[in-house]
């Protein structure tokens, strides 16, 4: 009887085990749901998706605080910001700071691991490390032996932290590091060189986009790629290219490629694993608003960009701005997705645009799937050596999911008499009614804006119903061009001379007054918070969206601190030129007087609202399926009327129906039902989240956190992260 009770009993035994097994690997990974946020945002194809259905449209109502982890750096005198998409991996959390120190902690209960603080690893003091950029997101990489690596940018350092411990990989670069600033082909060392979003990893090359200056001295954007375990240059693609290389010609200045900048990369990338193929997102070529120095269609500026990513080598582009003179750089990675097109199913990449438009096109080709019309558009412009491209691309389909055109009839109506009437006649004054007018003297509007259409936030991908949600701004700037004397001339006092190099290189961003403009703070009470020491140590390193100066001499900087802080005893003091080569290429004629809104004098945008709006976009019928706003004015808000406002991060959509954003200056956090754009929650951050969520599972709940920096359109700075949870899961 033993005989055969034995094996029965084995057998038994080895159907129990399998059951645990099978039980485990269920619990674990959710019935095939990824648990994890283990890319930035949310997948390698930057679909913001989550497959995750514990929360959905009926108990979303329901969500609470689980915990909130506090960084304790924040910065609220000058505006901090945490722009962060963290990721979750095996149940930590790992971020950043508004100092740009990198964290581990529990995703489970918000506790801290460690904290890697990146100051500690360069020769610079606090204060001017600290101003030099804000981070969207990182990159996690975890090689044939388990050793799980971070990569991320502070200042102009490409990190690579061992995420067990917080510690540099030593192996990597310099002691853990690689300077962004070598391997450019060029001396750009006292350029602005930093990355505001994460490469992305292809088997053992991280791929690196960079965000440079978008004035006259600007480096190029080369897009490279990186080992992953020593931090060696394995390959390089010239987003600006050299003799013999395709695209060279489309630029008239055939030596152009030794001194232009731009044509970077800064968004981030997405990536097709199955076929080896990364593609890019770039910017303009600098300057970003006179092309006198850079005539031609301007490749690989304004591209969408297919290459191989084992050696970077080109496949395809194509281009929806030809030599941008309005800062129209596309500004978020495309979105690899798959959608129905006379029946059959294509593998496409959508890419949305700061225009209002969605570009489909073909992955493997880079051929618009739908009709792209070139329409002409203005070409007179009386800005001497100034070539506008005579043609721009417009695409057919989809639907453009912002307003283009702003007219006198698109004044703002909410206001009061007076201001409308101020409005309707400084808009007179205005080149305006084309998209496309060209940037001049007596004021060009833009529209839907600077920051208008798409922005870095991205839009978010449901595949089931092939539906894009993006969210978009809709704020008219006024772009205007002014003469500039780029000599010194013989007699100059430091008051002089400060006036003329604040004209050239910080008028564009702080305005013509000092008052700011934009996103861009006002310097006009700036002496009281710099002494002229700490004022041109700041001039060197730059701040988060301000770039370094570092090529000024001191005597520049000197004479720039006396204008800007209003150094009485300076100000007569003789002011002795440096003498340095003066390359053509930087001797603009020309400079915007800033990044000005048109807004009324009572500070509201003079356009009729909305301000700001969430869309959902069908890619298989090119229509708007439903247009909410999103975001408030609490003074109209109360009154019953919706505006919608600018708003910074992107949204996550998932498969429980929900889609999450938050982005807005008022500081909500909102769900809405993906199908029908009904808010389904909101409820209030510590500070505005202007960045886009992550979503995960862990022990069985499923979370959603939200980095709540504010900082940006006047608010807040906050310096925490904030994670929700249904209640007793």
């Amino acid at each position: 009887m033993n005989a055969i009770i034995l094996p029965a009993r084995r057998a038994y035994l080895a159907f129990f085990s399998l059951l645990i097994i099978l039980f485990s690997f269920g619990c674990s990974s959710n019935n095939g749901k990824t648990t994890d946020w283990s890319v930035y945002n949310g997948s390698a194809e930057n679909l913001h998706y989550s497959d995750l259905t514990q929360v959905d449209t009926n108990n979303v109502k329901d969500l609470q605080v689980a915990w909130e982890y506090h960084t304790g750096d924040g910065d609220t005198v000058n505006h901090s910001q945490i722009q962060c998409n963290p990721l979750i991996i095996e149940g930590v959390m790992y971020g950043t700071t508004p100092q740009m120190k990198l964290f581990a902690i529990e995703a489970a209960t918000g506790r801290e691991k460690w904290v890697f603080n990146a100051i500690n690893s360069l020769d610079v003091n606090k204060r001017s490390f600290f101003v030099m950029n804000n981070c969207r997101g990182i990159a996690f990489n975890k090689n044939e032996a388990g050793e799980k690596r971070i990569y991320y940018t502070a200042g102009s350092n490409l990190f690579c932290i061992d995420a067990e411990n917080g510690k540099p990989v030593a192996a990597f670069g310099d002691s853990g590091k690689v300077d962004l600033h070598n391997g450019l082909g060029r001396d750009v060392k006292d350029l602005f060189v930093t990355a505001t979003s994460p490469g992305i990893i292809y088997k053992d090359i991280l791929i690196m986009g960079t965000r440079v200056d978008e004035g006259p001295a600007a480096a190029p954007g080369h897009i490279r790629g990186y080992d992953v375990s020593t931090g060696k240059l394995r390959w390089i693609f010239h987003t600006i290219p050299h003799p013999g290389e395709k695209g060279y010609e489309t630029w008239d200045d055939t030596a152009a490629y030794k001194h232009i900048g731009g044509a970077n990369a800064w968004s981030g990338f997405a990536l097709d694993e199955k076929r080896g193929i990364v593609f890019a997102a770039t910017g303009s070529a600098s300057f970003d608003f006179y092309g006198g120095k850079r005539t031609g269609s301007d490749l690989f500026a304004d591209c969408v960009l297919a290459l191989d990513a084992a050696s970077g080598k080109y496949k395809w582009h194509f281009q929806d701005i030809h030599h941008d003179v309005w800062d129209r750089d596309i500004p978020v990675a495309p979105s690899l997705v798959t959608i129905t097109k006379d029946g059959k199913k294509i593998d496409a990449l959508a890419q949305s645009t700061k225009s209002g438009f969605i570009f489909l096109l073909d992955r493997m080709t880079g051929e618009p799937l739908y009709s792209v019309n070139e329409l002409a558009v203005p070409t007179t412009t009386a800005l001497r050596g100034e070539k506008i491209w005579p043609t721009q691309p417009i695409p057919s389909f989809p639907k453009p999911f912002a307003r283009q055109l702003f007219t006198a009839a698109d004044i703002n109506p909410l206001l009061p008499d007076s201001s409308i009437e101020e409005l309707k006649t400084r808009l007179a004054t205005y080149k305006t009614g084309n998209m496309f007018n060209p940037p001049s003297k007596e004021g060009t509007i833009v529209f839907p804006g600077f920051d208008g259409g798409g922005e870095w936030g991205g839009p978010a991908y449901d595949s089931t119903s092939q539906v894009m949600y993006v969210n978009a701004n809709e704020m008219p700037w006024v772009l205007t061009m002014v003469e500039v004397n780029n000599s010194s001339p013989l007699k100059e006092t430091y008051a002089e001379a400060g006036a003329r190099l604040f004209k050239i290189n910080c008028m564009v961003c702080h305005g013509a007054n000092l008052q700011g403009t934009g996103n861009n703070p006002s310097l006009v009470e700036a002496y009281k918070k710099y002494m002229d020491t700490s004022f041109n140590t700041l001039i060197a390193s730059g701040r988060r969206m301000m770039p370094s100066f570092k090529h000024l001499a001191d005597e520049e900087k000197n004479a720039l601190a006396t204008f800007v802080l209003n150094i009485v005893k300076n100000k007569d003091k003789k002011f002795t030129a440096p003498v340095r080569p003066v390359d053509p290429y930087l001797s603009l004629p020309y400079k915007n007087t800033g990044y000005n809104k048109f807004l009324s004098k009572e500070g509201y945008p003079g356009i009729r609202p909305p301000w700001g709006t969430l869309n959902a976009v069908s890619l298989n019928t090119g229509d708007i399926i439903w247009k909410d706003t999103l975001g408030t004015y609490p003074e109209f808000a109360a009154k019953g009327i919706k505006t919608g406002s600018e708003n910074y991060g992107g949204p996550v959509v998932t498969a429980g129906g929900v889609l999450f954003i938050a982005a807005t200056r008022d500081g909500k956090f909102r769900a809405f039902n993906k199908r029908t754009g009904q808010l389904l929650w909101e409820t209030n951050l510590p500070a505005p989240g202007f960045a886009t969520p992550a979503i995960y599972q862990l022990n069985g709940k499923q979370y959603i956190v939200i980095a709540c920096g504010g900082g940006k359109l006047g608010t807040i700075s906050g310096d925490s992260y904030v994670s929700f949870a249904l209640p007793g899961k």
